[in-house]
């Protein structure tokens, strides 16, 4: 028996051994605080866990002799195994661990002496009490109350306790009678050991949208600095491409290359310029031949239109390739993001 636990009791060393064999056959080992939560919930948590964490209630000297037993970066989670605290063990990774847990939480009215895990706010409107000593409970507390058609009306929205603050007894009752309950009642994680690495609620706490919304900005901006840079990759080698072969083809158009794939635009070009000329030269007293006239006034009234689809078109497929692209970093994306986080 180890130097640590050779003055211990039987039923302490077994403990520690458990302990130990708990952390040695899992992947993941994390310090929960039990502080505040029922039996009933206890039990029920376990339940719901059951095939994919263990909880070990264990006290924090058996904890903290077991660690330091093991030895290495896994006796760091001694600095965190304060107050009620328990083991867990499991196989998943810690994003998948924190969610798990957060699913355990529900919510509970607030006792005398607790601190608020965010600001408690009292919304203004009607209440379901009649007058009475209600009234000056709540204005006891800061809560505007008052009484209007024969109801106990809050008449502003009123912040009683803000984050991080220590609630008392009168503001405790005011919240049962009022059925706000602000705390959440579950297994908090403390720190998860996980590869030889300490992950705190901080870093696993993430807006998993948020973070994959910002992979796909990313990858569309990746995409785009290729194109434009002509930094040819596997996806933006045709993209590269038909911005070119479209460049080339304004080229040839403007600089009038008659090559077989663009000398219909050329022409259809000079066609527009040379009825525009001709409709600013009657609108200075020349007169134009019926069909010119006619060409022309037919140009007019299709221009707008015909340039609107073919403005269209060139976009369409300029979204069409951004939006595969999109689409292949999406799933991408969320298919990492799903493996990571459940």
């Amino acid at each position: 028996m180890a130097l640590y636990t050779h003055h211990l009791p039987r039923w302490k060393k077994e403990e520690v051994e458990e302990i130990k064999r708990g952390i040695e056959e899992h992947t993941l080992v994390g310090v929960v605080d039990m502080y505040g939560i029922p039996a009933s919930q206890v039990q029920q948590i376990r339940r719901n866990l059951r095939g994919t964490v263990r909880v070990k209630m264990a006290r924090n000297t058996l904890i903290e002799h077991a660690l330091n037993e093991l030895g290495g970066s896994v006796v760091t989670l001694n600095d965190h195994a304060e107050g009620q605290s328990a083991l867990i063990f499991t196989n998943e990774n810690p994003f998948k661990l924190f969610k798990l847990l957060e699913k355990t939480k529900t919510k509970m009215a607030a006792k005398p002496g607790e601190t608020a895990p965010e600001d408690i706010v009292i919304p203004k409107g009607p209440t379901s009490f009649k007058p009475g000593p209600i009234v000056g409970e709540l204005q006891q507390v800061g809560i505007p109350a008052a009484i209007e058609g024969g109801k106990v009306k809050i008449r502003e929205t009123k912040t009683v306790v803000k984050k991080g603050e220590v609630i008392n007894k009168k503001v405790a009752e005011a919240l049962v009678k009022l059925g706000v309950k602000p705390m959440d009642v579950g297994l908090i994680l403390q720190a998860a050991y996980y590869r030889e690495t300490i992950f705190t609620p901080d870093l696993l706490a993430i807006d998993e949208e948020a973070y994959a919304n910002n992979i796909v900005l990313a990858a569309q901006q990746a995409f785009n600095l290729s194109v434009n840079a002509v930094i040819p990759t596997k996806l933006t080698a045709a993209a590269i491409i038909s911005k070119a072969v479209s460049e080339a083809r304004n080229v040839g158009v403007e600089a009038s290359i008659y090559e077989k794939d663009i000398v219909d635009l050329i022409i259809g070009r000079a066609q527009r310029e040379m009825l525009a000329i001709a409709l600013a030269a009657q609108g200075r007293g020349f007169e134009l031949d019926e069909a010119t006239l006619k060409a022309a006034s037919a140009a007019t009234a299709a221009a707008p239109a015909a340039a609107a689809p073919a403005a269209a078109e060139d976009k369409a497929e300029e979204e069409e390739t951004e939006e595969e692209k999109k689409e292949e970093d999406e799933e991408g994306g969320m298919a990492g993001l799903g493996a990571l986080f459940g």
